[in-house]
């Protein structure tokens, strides 16, 4: 019985984890390098987004992402346009992948997280 205990909770565990940093369905996935061509080549119709603190951003940002925080951004949503491509960078990859996910959740239909974030840039 404990053996059964035991594989239920790492089998839990697991789920968890994969639920919370698996990669959100429809969410494309670039590196900096690949965000640095982007930006080179400025597609028309590309709105970029970083989710850090007003404080993080203000310390080192990339020209051309607005800020708009994590904590704010189910909020804020209104400030983007549904029609056009959103790139979306934080510190590490982690609350850009959160913001990625809420946003196609509230109707985004392209959207693009940054893997490894500002500190791969």
């Amino acid at each position: 019985m404990d053996v059964v205990i035991n594989v239920l909770i790492v089998v839990l565990a697991v789920a968890f984890l994969w639920s919370r940093f698996a990669p959100t369905k429809g969410v494309n996935q670039i590196t900096t390098a690949q965000l640095g061509e982007m930006m080179k080549s400025k597609k028309a119709g590309v709105q970029y987004v970083d989710v850090r603190t007003p404080g993080e951003y203000k310390g080192n940002h990339i020209k051309g992402f607005k800020n708009i925080p994590l904590q704010q951004l189910a909020n804020r949503t209104g400030e983007l346009s549904q029609d056009k491509d959103v790139v979306v960078i934080c510190q590490s990859g982690m609350r850009s992948s959160q913001a990625s996910k809420l946003l196609k959740k509230a109707g985004f239909s392209n959207v693009t997280n940054v893997k490894g974030g500002m500190s791969a840039w």
